[in-house]
């Protein structure tokens, strides 16, 4: 495929070197690195950013790299990252760190009630970047005595990161009202080898009619053929995904959904669990992660396409939230990527079967997760009904 179309934010790039990423101290570690080599700009986008142990560490990275002239900016959301300190952010500003925060909650120019940047994006050079479920805050770190939350992200050494920093110039001058055109011709380099990787980044933004991955798991659950494997934090597929996925099981295709067994919201898990009947009965696989909390975001079909990022199959990530994920169409990286997640079910997971998810259900148990499931429901309604798609 030609990396040069008329709409290159749909498309693949070839000349890219992809690599999966677990969350705790390999992520950090990486993203450490990648801020000390930065020579022209780093751009940042994140849910949650906190000065705990782990954020302070990348603050005072991203304060050396603006030290030596590189331009930084961060990008937050106004209420996911409301603990972050307004000194900690002055100090920040001080050191020539640009920081905007997305949409608080008080001062937005359209108030979207539920509308936030989830985004969780690095992008170095406009050639090296991070994409996936991994905030900035101890809890997707190794801390002392207290493994990472389970959390997954794709680095990319290559075109697609071109790519990604274009997005977040573009985000940033609509955030600003700037434009910022000092680094036109500082993206690094990149050597073209024969072994190339199709990547891209899709995005998902309902009030600015961005469907992208909405409508690349759409894609997905109608042309699987052999497997489709999705690891979700908060799985709580609408009615259209529910008829494609029990269609894909009827064609023949093998469906396993690796859902969080301990989570951060329990009425979300909850409502998942009320699901747990639909997928059991419509013959698909269900496996609980037990070891921590769960919270990455994965898909994989057929051996040949992977997407990884912020996105989650609900209701949540397809109409209010930004989500931003990377798309590799690569056998070799899909592969691998199933083994991975295939060692995490066989290593760290427990089946749900008919049979266990009986006994541990009672009518009451079902009543409280119809419940759960409802509600989950109502507040996407309440917090979303007035929203608007712009021009």
């Amino acid at each position: 495929m030609n990396s040069k179309k008329l709409n290159p934010l749909l498309s693949y790039t070839s000349i890219n070197q992809p690599k999966f990423v677990y969350s705790g101290k390999g992520y950090f570690d990486l993203l450490l690195y990648i801020i000390a080599s930065a020579k022209h700009t780093i751009f940042l986008q994140f849910y949650i950013f906190l000065n705990d142990e782990t954020g302070t560490l990348i603050i005072n990275a991203l304060k050396n790299a603006t030290a030596r002239g590189v331009k930084v900016y961060l990008y937050i959301d106004g209420y996911a990252s409301k603990e972050l300190p307004l000194t900690c952010i002055n100090e920040m500003k001080a050191a020539g760190i640009k920081v905007k925060l997305f949409e608080p909650l008080l001062s937005s120019k359209h108030f979207y009630f539920g509308r936030r940047l989830h985004h969780k994006v690095v992008v170095a050079d406009g050639t090296y970047s991070l994409v996936g479920g991994i905030n900035v805050c101890n809890r997707y770190n190794d801390m002392p005595n207290t493994p990472a939350w389970l959390d997954i992200a794709l680095y990319c050494n290559g075109e697609a990161s071109t790519t990604l920093e274009n997005i977040c110039k573009e985000m940033w001058n609509k955030a600003t009202f700037t434009w910022l055109n000092d680094y036109k011709n500082n993206t690094t380099p990149i050597t073209e080898t024969s072994q190339t990787t199709l990547v891209r980044v899709s995005r998902n933004d309902w009030v600015m009619r961005k469907k992208e991955i909405w409508n690349n798991y759409l894609e997905m659950f109608t042309k699987a053929e052999k497997c489709i494997t999705i690891m979700c934090s908060y799985f709580l597929p609408g009615n259209l995904f529910r008829k494609k996925l029990k269609a894909a099981v009827k064609r023949g295709v093998k469906v396993k959904i690796v859902v969080a067994g301990i989570s951060d919201i329990m009425i979300s898990k909850h409502a998942e669990r009320y699901l747990y009947d639909w997928m059991l009965r419509n013959n698909i696989i269900i496996y609980e992660y037990k070891e921590t909390v769960l919270h990455a975001k994965v898909a994989v079909y057929d051996s040949k396409w992977v997407t990884i990022g912020s996105y989650n199959v609900n209701g949540l990530s397809a109409h209010a939230s930004l989500e931003i994920n990377m798309d590799v169409l690569n056998e070799n990286f899909a592969v691998k990527t199933e083994n991975e997640l295939s060692s995490i079910i066989n290593l760290h997971c427990k089946q749900v079967t008919k049979e266990n998810y009986s006994a541990s259900t009672n009518l009451l148990r079902q009543f409280w997760q119809w419940v759960c499931y409802n509600i989950i429901n109502k507040m996407l309604f309440i917090t979303t009904f007035y929203f608007k798609q712009e021009k």
